[in-house]
């Protein structure tokens, strides 16, 4: 039997194995910063399948690496570890017929058990690569993770990968081109006091609002072909309802696809603040709590060869031409230092970010054939 029979066999033999790895993975509690225990499961895994060299770095990446020493040509194949819920103890697979059922179960637990999958076929049936190869199961994606998974890894293989691919999303879509955000905590102080006895004195909790009023004035950059937002997502602060707030917090970003509009908006966020303190009515410092760079050009002939790539498969096994989007991916640190990136739907499913969110069960096995595709095109087969 040929491998690439071996292939089709597998891939109709292994749907079951593949949804109890995905079952194994979702009770594994994993927010941003907690991925250690995904990391040790994953690496013991690969252990058990003969995987040799296998290790878990300081940002709690489970690497895989395949043909690396002394190898300057390097193509990673990513899926993160990370869910955006806080909650440190296992969330329930549940299903039906149709749908499973999880908090995380898609984002990106479905994508990091079919990565894992393709990595046994390859590990069992000794498959050559024809570069080097990075399989990673890479933490801090989400949110405040602030991509700390990925910066790691090419700090490690610093100018060695040439390629990057990461698992993620939905199967009808491809992002290639990254959205940069700059993301702060801004803490507001003033005297405060009692609310009848200190009446006048000035409010932490007005002052931040006169702050957000200033960021919200801001007018973004129009330019054509990019897009720029802002946000004040979370709002705290206060003691009680008679008490004058001595203390607020918020957190804030600003977005945009494109380098020169990025710095734009930082020049105007500084500015805000550094008006703001002008005032003289309360005292705002800022921590900067996220920082995700824009992309910058890269090489136009390799990238769209790995777009196509993509766009082939997913037409061989969905009927479908995948959206080309942009997006906040673990992508945008490659895009950013120059190196080609593709981040590649591989699931159907609903509500992500959401305690609601499901998988569309069928989508496994389409998403299954996609990742064997991109990742063995790079192998002897």
């Amino acid at each position: 039997m040929n491998i690439l029979d071996k292939l089709s066999k597998f891939q109709q033999s292994s749907i079951n194995e593949l949804h109890a790895l995905l079952k194994s993975l979702v009770e594994i509690p994993a927010p941003s910063h907690h991925e250690k225990n995904r990391a040790e499961f994953i690496k013991s895994w690969l252990e058990n399948l003969g995987a040799k060299g296998v290790y878990i770095d300081d940002a709690y990446n489970c690497v895989y690496p395949i043909n690396c020493d002394g190898n300057d040509d390097i193509v990673a194949f990513c899926a993160h570890t990370d869910t955006v819920f806080p909650d440190l103890t296992p969330f329930e697979l549940k299903s039906d017929n149709e749908y499973f059922y999880a908090p995380g179960v898609c984002d990106d637990t479905s994508s990091l058990s079919i990565l894992l999958m393709v990595t046994k076929f390859i590990i069992e049936n000794n498959i050559k690569p024809k570069r080097g190869i990075l399989i990673v199961a890479n933490a801090g994606e989400e949110g405040l993770g602030n991509l700390k998974g990925v910066r790691q890894l090419f700090k490690d293989y610093e100018g060695r990968i040439s390629e990057f691919y990461t698992f993620d999303g939905r199967i009808n879509e491809i992002a290639t081109r990254c959205v940069g955000s700059h993301r702060y905590e801004i803490e507001c102080k003033t005297e405060g006091g009692h609310s009848f006895m200190a009446f006048g004195n000035n409010n932490s909790i007005y002052e931040l609002s006169r702050l957000i009023c200033d960021l919200y004035s801001i007018e973004v950059p129009k330019k054509e072909g990019a897009k720029t937002t802002y946000n004040v997502g979370i709002i705290v602060g206060g003691t009680s309802v008679n008490t004058i707030a001595q203390s607020a917090k918020m957190l804030y970003e600003y977005r945009s696809d494109d380098f020169e509009c990025l710095s734009i908006m930082q020049k105007a966020f500084e500015d805000k603040i550094a008006s703001a303190n002008a005032r003289g009515k309360a005292k705002f410092t800022v921590k900067t709590v996220g920082l995700r760079p824009c992309g910058i050009d890269v090489d136009n002939k390799v990238h769209d060869k790995m777009i196509e790539r993509v766009k082939i498969s997913a037409y061989k096994h969905c009927g479908i031409v995948p959206q080309i989007k942009t997006s906040s991916t673990d992508c945008n640190i490659p895009l950013s230092l120059g190196i080609p990136a593709v981040c590649v739907g591989i699931y159907d499913g609903f509500g992500e970010h959401t305690r609601e969110e499901k998988l569309l069960i069928s989508s496994m096995e389409k998403g299954l054939k996609i990742c064997s595709d991109v990742v063995l095109d790079y192998f002897e087969i």
